[in-house]
């Protein structure tokens, strides 16, 4: 079996021992040998795991005194994918930061008036769709991918449209998760995409590629409770 597929599972014991032996923020992981003996795996493989968990904001290493629970994924997130999949799932948004946010530059710097006429009305249709009680995820690709579109450079699409499966998994549930806190969580929400679509009609690269930067990681701190 591939590194990377043990990666994942190692990932996704790691995620179930926070979850099912109910840790809290800021509780401390067993040991990586401990781990690594429990999964039958390697310490090489535990610790890429952890690593990844780090870098998706559920896990925080401390020098010299193991790993800790930062945040803990939200139960509802099993609602929409299985945890077997949330490593994979939440992986895309280090694909996300890079493609989307340049995306966000290019679009700036190069979208037609046209271009920004349809960015504008996915715009609409996602807020339209956010405060009513619609699902609301497919109005958020469209816009995402009208931004992608507006690059004028193809590849972008094909690229994007690739990870959709996992994206629509995460649009869905980070809806869903918002929906179920206070009003401020969609709100927020509509105002990072607000700010995307500011940028680009002003054509300013530099904001829509920090502006789009933003709202992928708020989408993915909205994963967790």
């Amino acid at each position: 079996m591939p590194e990377i597929r043990l990666a994942d599972r190692a990932y996704t014991a790691i995620v179930q021992i926070i979850t099912k032996d109910g840790l809290a923020v800021g509780d401390r992981l067993p040991a990586e040998a401990h781990l690594a003996a429990t999964f039958g795996m390697s310490r090489t493989i535990v610790r890429e795991a952890l690593a990844r968990l780090a870098s998706d904001g559920i896990t925080q290493a401390r020098r010299g005194a193991g790993s800790y629970v930062k945040r803990r994924p939200s139960e509802r997130l099993g609602t929409h994918m299985p945890m077997d999949a949330l490593a994979t799932t939440l992986g895309t948004y280090e694909v996300r930061f890079v493609l989307e946010a340049q995306a966000a530059r290019l679009a700036a710097q190069r979208r037609s008036h046209l271009q920004l006429d349809g960015i504008e009305r996915a715009l609409e249709a996602l807020r339209t769709a956010l405060l009513s009680s619609a699902a609301a995820h497919e109005e958020d690709w469209l816009l995402h991918r009208a931004i992608a579109d507006a690059t004028g450079n193809a590849a972008f699409l094909s690229v994007f449209d690739h990870l959709e499966d996992e994206v629509m998994r995460i649009l869905r549930a980070g809806v869903d998760i918002s929906r179920s806190r206070p009003p401020e969580a969609i709100k927020a929400m509509m105002d990072e995409h607000d700010a995307i679509v500011d940028a680009i009609r002003a054509q300013d690269a530099d904001g829509a590629a920090l502006a789009m930067h933003w709202h992928l990681s708020q989408g993915r701190r909205r994963l967790m409770p």
